[in-house]
């Protein structure tokens, strides 16, 4: 009990009442751009993502949204949707989430290593004898003569024929 100094009456404190109305706010549109996040995502991706059959469902529906205003009241829906699950589902969702993310990002990052390998490759010669050294099994003619044409395309200005070759030569290599 606590006494207001005012008029000297008592007072009842009460017990927390859980969290705020903005906190309350807050829970609700983090939910909302996690549902956001989820609508981005592949067909595939999202299969794997530990969801009620429902929000998958309402998900895989907001591709098919064409009107913005349309857009923004699914995205809500989506967002009360997902008001429904408990912290636990909420933590399993985003740990799936990040695990696609960071594939996704591996990948990236694995594209931008072959294309500056293959940049590399056709600016100078040496790049392509230490290839040489490391991949001796490989079709060396082939990529030579992929490499000379890459450079031809590139100083008359065609269209890169050799030059995606050359990066899916060197991916199907597993570099």
């Amino acid at each position: 009990m606590h006494i207001n100094e005012k008029n000297r009456t008592p007072k009842l404190v009460e017990a927390d009442e859980g969290p705020s109305k903005s906190e309350l706010k807050r829970q609700m549109t983090e939910r909302q751009k996690l549902a956001e996040v989820l609508a981005a995502l592949s067909s595939d991706a999202l299969k794997t993502i530990p969801l009620d059959e429902a929000i998958k469902t309402a998900i895989a529906e907001t591709n098919k949204i064409k009107s913005f205003e349309a857009i923004r009241r699914h995205k809500q829906y989506l967002g009360k949707l997902m008001r429904f699950l408990d912290d636990e589902e909420l933590e399993a969702i985003q740990k799936r989430l990040d695990a696609i993310q960071g594939v996704s990002k591996a990948e990236t990052a694995k594209l931008h290593f072959l294309e500056s390998y293959r940049d590399r490759l056709i600016a100078n010669d040496e790049t392509f004898t230490k290839m040489i050294e490391q991949y001796p099994d490989m079709d060396i003619q082939n990529m030579r003569t992929l490499i000379r044409n890459a450079r031809k395309e590139k100083e008359q200005n065609k269209p890169p024929k050799a030059f995606r070759e050359i990066f899916r030569v060197l991916k199907d290599m597993g570099l």
